[in-house]
């Protein structure tokens, strides 16, 4: 069961329970002292929905020729990058993915952001007064940062970010040979 649907059916029991109560504080206020306050009991009933399927990528989900990020950097890409194993892609749209290390550790992320979610981020670090460094011989143009790799390919923006603990430096050379990887299944 997905984190939405949770988050939904709390929402439809706590609207309930709330609409509940407010009727019951609402007799209550109406009550005399001679008589007492009514009473009512609430039964909710709380049943499981069929498990939906992982949130995976879905190149149907995505308009026509648009760029779905899960397919840019697989899952075994993903992992090797960050050297843990991460959890399945999942897509907010299409045009993001994140690949999640396991809660109990190491501390680990990898995400993958395609067209103009992409640029904003680029843009942003720019405003911001990031340090790149320009990636030659990836897509039209390409640059680094720490933690970040940008690149520009037949009129797309996609970034790919690598969360860890470790020297940025140190995750430099894979990350650019990702972007690399990527570039070319634009």
């Amino acid at each position: 069961m997905n984190s939405r649907s949770v988050r939904a059916r709390v929402f439809r029991w706590a609207t309930a329970l709330s609409l509940v109560t407010g009727a019951l504080a609402t007799a209550a206020c109406g009550a005399s002292a001679a008589s007492p306050a009514p009473t009512a009991t609430v039964t909710v009933t709380v049943t499981e929905e069929p498990a939906a399927a992982p949130s995976t990528p879905d190149a149907a989900a995505a308009p026509a020729g648009a760029v779905v990020a899960c397919e840019l950097v697989t899952h075994e890409e993903a992992e090797k990058l960050a050297g843990t194993p991460l959890a399945d892609g999942v897509a907010g749209d299409p045009s993001s993915c994140r690949y999640t290390g396991p809660p109990t550790g190491p501390t680990a992320q990898v995400e993958v952001y395609a067209g103009d979610g992409a640029k904003k981020v680029l843009d942003i670090d720019r405003t911001l007064k990031h340090k790149f460094t320009p990636v030659p011989g990836v897509g039209d143009e390409a640059y680094y940062e720490d933690g970040m790799v940008f690149f520009l390919k037949s009129g797309t923006w996609v970034g790919i970010r690598l969360v860890l603990l470790t020297d940025p430096e140190a995750n430099r050379k894979p990350m650019e040979e990702l972007a690399a990887t990527a570039a070319g299944r634009l």
